[in-house]
């Protein structure tokens, strides 16, 4: 058959078909660099976005903002990962698989169950695959950029210890709500001053009633729009100081005029704040060692040890006995003391036994790794653990505070950067 019979035979099947069956094509919303959106990405954006509003209660958003908002979102994610591309930033099959099992893991199910409640939630569980392996590309992508350049000194450290030493936040968490009305990084006087009147708009609307979670997903450019604003529970010390400020004399579900840094104007809400000590339960105690060897059997260390707590029992003085008698040099100076321990400073079997013991009640004698011991618990208490971490707390909180400022103005930078060409239809 010749070519000109094909061209015959495939207009006939192109004009024999209804022309009402034929569906309109797709066409391009927005050119980003050199990649594209279209109308059909768009659309399964918001669909998923809007099933994933319906379940965390936050559908009144009407669809022409959800999906303003839902194409920006998509822009920066495409910037991200077009740069990805460009460093080699890759996640294969088998390391999308094994995050999804740990993500299912995580929820109590195996990866058939969690692909079930997806669907069963109403989200495409392919389009839910690729988007999670984007979000990882973009993970990595900050974190080699951003993240990974953050660096804290030890003098930022003890510094911040300094300053605030007299009023310590760092077991006060905030749960917080947050909008971002955007300035461009070169931004000019008449920029900054339309932001400003923006922002003080936004806040007059939540002030009459209008719900903060609706505004977020309407006006806001923060990284957690889509989430309602949402910024889960930090540490205060994790926070911009200019959020701490702004929200410490809050009440929950109040929230603060705008305030103004170097990424535009911020609204915060407080949704509930804690300050949370983190106590473990220390005991003191003192013990007495004898090690088994060539010269003493287990038998010898046991038996030498039962003499040893009966006269103890009828008055002798435990210090004492233990400054003579102790084979552990590091605490028999100290008349056998160990001071204060928690969970896990001890060896299992050491902890076990000091913990079934009453204060002033001393063991039988019993075996571990290091030999025989009798022990008697001196004191119990009450330890807030968060402060002998204090530097690396701080340390952390640091990172998190320097890394989420510079994220913002990195993703700022990029987007103001970018090509970005909106094809109007």
């Amino acid at each position: 058959m010749n070519t000109k019979n094909i061209f015959i035979i495939l207009f006939a099947f192109v004009s024999n078909y209804s022309h009402a069956s034929l569906k309109p094509l797709d066409h391009i919303v927005v050119v980003v660099n050199d990649d594209v959106i279209t109308n059909t990405m768009l659309n399964n954006r918001v669909i998923d976005f809007k099933k994933q509003l319906e379940l965390s209660q936050l559908s009144r958003i009407d669809p022409e903002t959800l999906k303003k908002q839902v194409l920006e979102r998509m822009i920066r994610d495409a910037i991200q990962l077009q740069q990805a591309k460009q460093f080699g930033i890759t996640v294969d099959d088998l390391m999308l698989n094994r995050m999804l099992e740990q993500l299912a893991k995580s929820n109590n199910m195996s990866l058939e169950m969690f692909r079930d409640t997806i669907e069963n939630e109403g989200l495409n569980y392919t389009r839910f695959r690729e988007q999670t392996r984007d979000e990882i590309i973009i993970q990595q992508l900050q974190q080699r950029i951003v993240a990974s350049k953050i660096s804290v000194s030890d003098q930022e450290v003890q510094q911040y210890i300094e300053q605030n030493e007299s009023h310590d936040s760092s077991n006060i968490s905030y749960h917080l709500r947050h909008i971002l009305i955007a300035t461009p990084e070169t931004a000019k006087p008449e920029d900054i001053k339309k932001a400003k009147l923006k922002a003080e708009s936004v806040y007059k609307r939540i002030q009459h009633g209008t719900q903060f979670e609706d505004l977020a997903i309407r006006e806001s450019s923060g990284r957690n729009a889509l989430k309602g604003g949402d910024l889960g529970e930090r540490k205060a010390n994790e926070l911009p100081q200019l959020f701490v400020d702004a929200v410490k004399d809050l009440k929950p579900f109040d929230t603060s005029k705008p305030v103004k840094s170097a990424s535009g104007f911020h609204l915060l809400q407080l949704i509930s704040s804690s300050n949370d000590q983190l106590l473990v339960k220390q005991i003191r105690t003192r013990h007495i060692l004898i090690r088994p060897g060539i010269e003493v059997s287990d038998e010898q260390a046991r038996n030498t040890l039962l003499d040893l707590k009966q006269k103890i029992e009828k008055g002798k003085n435990f210090a004492e006995l233990a400054s003579e008698y102790s084979e552990d040099p590091g605490s028999k100076i100290k008349g056998g003391d160990l001071g204060w321990a928690g969970p896990g400073d001890f060896a299992p079997t050491f902890e076990n036994v000091a913990n079934s013991l009453s204060k002033g009640q001393i063991s039988e004698p019993f075996k571990t790794q290091f030999g025989w011991h009798i022990v008697e618990v001196l004191e119990h208490r009450d330890f807030d653990q968060t402060k002998s971490n204090k530097e690396n707390q701080v340390r952390k909180a640091i990172q998190t505070r320097k890394t989420d400022e510079e994220l913002r103005l990195w993703l700022r930078r990029i987007r103001d950067e970018a090509y970005v060409e909106y094809i109007v239809k």
